[in-house]
């Protein structure tokens, strides 16, 4: 009886002694590599990659102490196959733990991107897919898809004009359809505050009014005047008169013929054809020509009350335009700010 009670005793220390062992040995493995100053990595998981493929890498990046450690947490919790492709911003300050806990909650990396007030669509798609964010082919698409404009609420066969510019955060391979939903959401988030009214008005006059402001957005340099253009082409969209928005015609060259953009236009530019060129037709163009800013939002909304009918650049490089009640007036200016001479 004494030997069975000895050899249970020493059974029970030597597996006390082997557990602590193990304890020890999966915490050490635990640990991060360095106490100090930390070294960060951008890491990326490829969709489909295996536990043991990242564990891998993670080990040769000097990210775990043994790759086995992470396959072994996964087991504990439960997490194989749960990782999530992405880029993420780790460091060697990180224990298995919490790299396991990044990957497998997809804590990723989030892209700051600026999108200019007044770009196109083929330009903010291009700034997204140097950003990493998604391909330029398939945002197109998506913007130019009609039925998914319309499950936007928006009367158009495009996104064009909607996709407000401002500052986005998004990770790595966003769905191209979850991009541009979150952009036309600050759209209209943006125009609550610009028209609170605009669940009232109908969707054609919304669009009109964007389609207004995307021209707004391209002739304005000085904030102050973006209210009284929108008072000279009102007024002309009244009077039925032609635009005549040199805008315009910069957007046919630029994203229908697919030319750089011009440093001035020739009269030759203006006759070019297109629906968009407002130099040869009536009313507004089919579509907006950007995508507008508040600034521009807000004029176009809210236009200033004026007799003006015409507009010009007060000579090159300046900041500030002359405004003309009559065509004598405003040929006058013309010919005296391109002569220097005011």
């Amino acid at each position: 009886m004494r030997n069975v009670v000895r050899v249970l005793g020493v059974s029970l220390v030597l597996l006390i002694v082997v557990g602590a062992a193990a304890f020890c040995g999966l915490y050490y493995l635990n640990t991060p590599q360095v106490r100090g100053m930390p070294k960060e990595l951008s890491f990326r998981v490829e969709a489909g990659e295996s536990l043991t493929g990242v564990a891998a890498r993670l080990y040769d990046d000097g990210l775990l102490r043994r790759p086995e450690i992470l396959r072994i947490v996964s087991r504990i919790r439960g997490t194989d196959g749960r990782l999530q492709s992405g880029r993420y911003q780790l460091s060697n300050d990180l224990s298995a733990v919490q790299i396991h806990e990044i990957l497998t909650t997809g804590r990723q990396v989030l892209q700051r991107v600026t999108i200019p007030e007044g770009w196109t669509t083929r330009r903010v798609a291009a700034r997204l897919e140097e950003q990493g964010i998604l391909s330029a082919t398939e945002f197109v698409a998506v913007v130019n898809d009609e039925e998914f404009t319309a499950s936007l609420g928006i009367t158009s066969n495009s996104l064009e004009g909607y996709l407000y510019p401002d500052t986005y955060y998004f990770v790595e391979d966003f769905p191209a359809e979850r991009v541009a939903t979150h952009m036309v959401e600050r759209f209209f988030s943006v125009l609550d505050e610009v028209y609170p009214d605009y669940r009232t008005l109908s969707s054609e006059y919304i669009h009109e009014r964007v389609v207004l402001a995307s021209i707004i957005e391209r002739e304005y340099i000085s904030p102050d005047e973006a209210p009284l253009m929108a008072s000279v082409f009102q007024n002309r969209l009244d009077a039925n008169m032609r635009l005549e928005s040199c805008a315009t015609v910069v957007y046919v060259m630029t994203e229908e013929e697919g030319l750089a953009h011009p440093s001035r236009l020739f009269y030759r530019d203006l006759e070019r054809p297109s629906p968009y060129n407002t130099y040869r037709n009536a009313g507004l163009p089919p579509g907006p020509i950007s995508n507008p800013g508040r600034t521009a939002l807000h004029a176009a909304f809210h236009p200033a009350e004026s007799d003006y009918w015409f507009f010009v650049l007060r000579g090159p490089g300046a900041d500030r335009h002359h405004f003309s009640r009559s065509l004598y007036e405003h040929s006058e200016a013309a010919v005296l700010y391109l002569r220097g001479t005011r």
